[in-house]
């Protein structure tokens, strides 16, 4: 089994409210065409999610009744948008289901404290490739609370163990500095729990999912419950074909300690 996370900076414009990149997400859904294995895919909420849970501070989980058509708001918008994922799946020949968070998981005091995994083997046994993303979850300690693509890769590696994981992202991989903004910042070619500390600990856009730093962190736990896991650029095409064939691509290998 793979399992593929395609970030939100990817399919939408992360700092521009509902735009979506229908053509890079087309593109992306063909080249995972290639592979005939089971996979599970997830994908981020990118401006479908952040830019009004940022504002409203939804990460947070309830502080005021202001912040509650918020939620209603952000739970309707990445229906949207995972919508639109599940659509061009089925259209291009990969049946999907899709596995709201809001409904199969639970969070407690911001942790993913439940998944209803029987969900996900069902569906694969069946031949349909389960879609889940990032969502607003109800939360045991805070009332409710963003509930991550990368939280749920996290739990679905540790249950699945994927011979591959791949993390699709708008750049090449992880690099030493913020590469939009430091000419400088240079590609790393492995990341490991030795080199984490040397990362940045900042993000380049609203994000309330955690900083890059954070994100490295989870991406680390995530390769330790699988095999094979990389970083790679969505934006450039065949790239994810190629890394799901086998070949070496350009990107960050992720090494987590063997769990």
């Amino acid at each position: 089994m793979i399992l593929i996370k395609l970030g939100g900076s990817v399919i939408t414009d992360k700092a521009s409210y509902l735009t979506f990149r229908g053509n890079v997400l087309s593109r992306l859904v063909d080249e995972i065409l290639y592979s005939k294995k089971d996979i599970i895919l997830i994908h981020g909420a990118g401006s479908f999610g952040h830019v009004l849970a940022s504002k409203h501070n939804i990460q947070n989980g309830y502080s005021n009744n202001i912040q509650i058509p918020a939620v209603a708001k952000i739970m309707e918008d990445v229906r949207d948008l995972n919508l639109r994922v599940t659509r061009v799946l089925n259209e291009r020949g990969l049946p999907s289901a899709s596995l709201p968070p809001s409904t199969v998981a639970t969070l407690k005091n911001g942790e993913l404290d439940r998944l209803d995994i029987d969900l996900f083997y069902h569906y694969l046994q069946l031949g349909i490739c389960p879609v889940t993303f990032g969502d607003v979850a109800l939360d045991s300690e805070r009332g409710f609370g963003i509930c991550s693509g990368d939280q749920l890769m996290e739990i679905l590696a540790k249950e699945f163990r994927p011979e591959r994981v791949i993390f699709v992202s708008d750049v090449d991989g992880v690099f030493t500095a913020d590469p939009s903004s430091d000419p400088d910042a240079a590609l790393m070619g492995t990341v490991d729990w030795e080199t984490l500390e040397k990362l940045p600990r900042t993000t380049r856009c609203a994000d309330v999912t955690g900083s890059i730093f954070n994100k490295i962190e989870t991406m680390l736990r995530i390769a330790s419950w699988g095999g094979d896991a990389i970083v790679l650029n969505g934006n450039i095409p065949g790239r994810l074909e190629s890394a799901l064939r086998g070949d070496v691509v350009k990107g960050t290998r992720v090494r987590g300690s063997t769990l």
